[in-house]
């Protein structure tokens, strides 16, 4: 039996369910199941998402990553505030639990809540069936941290998957299992498309254009048609609607991105003029300046991302600050980031989102690239470097709030706030 299970790849794919409100109830001694709770932040408006939800509300038809107010008000529930340095350790106990039997070149933690095994080289050594390979980890998650876990178990990636996504939620000990056949027999008429991975509302939208409402439809379509429509992204559109995946976990681990950047983003708690906007503008790009001095990083162009009030329904504003060289000067960058933002916002509309992205990081080598046409000068950056470089390392010291500009303590300042943030959320740490 042995010998006919290693024939072929074998994976696990494990969901810690209800995550952040998991961790909540297990510090609080409660079991999920059975307790109402939410995780959001109280100290902002009604209209905030709400983090996670337990088990118990979903039973009661409260969605997940609802706002606050669309919770009904006859359901009495606990709101915790969001702590995500707690939520980090536990995902870095349950990491430590895989690492104990599973080589971490066969792990791919896909998000904090969510990893990807392959079992193939263990099931010989622990005498287990995939299925039961994952009952195993679900039982030593429970039984060590106090969460429950859901599994889906496949024989490709993909099918792993969408076992986990679809099957485990119907499954009386939440483990889906799914091979390519099965994947067909079972689903290729489920509705909607939008819960397969990998296909949104829009590519779902499209697709009801073509009158293409489930996996079956896909494969049996005229592949030309759906290469115009989707390009490229058709081959893997229509090898997932077979069940199909060529990708293996080596692969994950041997991938590297061409091209890297850095990027910050960051949602206001309230509508913000021009001008202060522009100070919040200056403390992100500040922000990735030694985000790249503290990887040793450079770049020549920085790009903005401006978004207004909801209420104004208005496109985004966006654009490219270049610089003649590659630097991490936050005098260049940050000069050449505020003309772009003068240029392109529009000064009468409140605003409400930033996006700021380094774009294609390179390594910085300490050789410095001086432009003919730069009136910084060499000085004015190693000035700027050695300044950077002192921040970092205070930083790192005594925390990112040890040494800061002036600048942010202005009331519309919001950098010293994020610096006690992780992900956008509360860290639950003081510093």
């Amino acid at each position: 039996m042995w010998y006919d299970i290693c024939m072929e790849r074998h994976y696990i794919c494990i969901d810690l369910k209800s995550f952040y409100a998991s961790v909540e109830c297990a510090e609080r001694g409660l079991d999920p199941m059975s307790t109402n709770l939410v995780v959001a932040d109280p100290e902002r408006s009604d209209k905030t998402i709400c983090l996670a939800v337990s088990p118990s509300m979903k039973a009661l038809g409260v969605r997940n990553r609802c706002r606050v107010f669309e919770i009904p008000k006859s359901i009495k529930y606990i709101m915790a505030v969001p702590r995500m340095q707690k939520y980090i350790d536990y995902a870095a106990e349950i990491y430590g639990i895989y690492l104990r039997y599973i080589a971490p070149e066969d792990i791919h933690v896909y998000s904090i809540d969510e990893s990807f095994i392959d079992v193939t080289p263990y099931l010989h050594k622990y005498k287990k069936t995939p299925k039961q390979m994952a009952e195993w980890f679900m039982g030593l998650i429970w039984d060590e941290v106090g969460i429950r876990a859901t599994a889906g178990v496949g024989t490709n990636l993909y099918v792993t998957k969408i076992a986990l996504d679809i099957i485990s939620k119907h499954a009386p000990d939440f483990i889906g299992v799914l091979d390519e056949q099965s994947y067909r027999e079972k689903l290729w008429d489920h509705q909607p498309l939008t819960d397969f991975w990998r296909i949104g509302p829009g590519t779902a939208r499209t697709l009801a254009q073509l009158g293409v409402y489930t996996m079956r439809q896909i494969a049996m379509f005229d592949e030309d048609v759906l290469y115009r429509k989707f390009g490229i992204d058709a081959e893997l559109l229509i090898d997932h609607a077979w069940g199909r995946e060529s990708t293996t976990m080596a692969d994950i681990k041997a991938y590297r991105s061409e091209t890297k950047s850095l990027t910050q983003g960051q949602v206001l708690m309230r509508d913000y003029s021009f001008e202060e906007g522009r100070v919040v503008i200056q403390e992100m790009t500040e922000q990735l300046v030694l985000d790249m001095v503290a990887k040793k990083l450079l770049t020549e162009s920085v790009t903005i991302v401006v978004g207004y009030s909801n209420s104004l329904h208005m496109p985004l504003s966006s654009g490219t600050a270049s610089v003649m060289a590659p630097t991490d000067s936050a005098s260049m960058l940050i000069k050449a980031v505020l003309d772009k933002y003068d240029d392109i916002v529009d000064r009468s509309c409140p605003i409400r989102r930033f996006f700021v992205y380094c774009n294609n990081v390179i390594p910085n080598t300490g050789e410095r690239q001086i432009s003919f046409f730069d009136s910084s000068g060499q000085d004015e950056q190693e000035t700027d470097s050695r300044i950077e470089n002192t921040m970092v390392d205070i930083k790192k010291k005594f925390g990112k709030n040890a040494i800061f500009k002036s600048a942010d303590l202005q009331d519309c300042a919001t950098q010293l706030e994020r610096n006690m943030q992780i992900g956008g959320h509360k860290s639950g740490h003081k510093e």
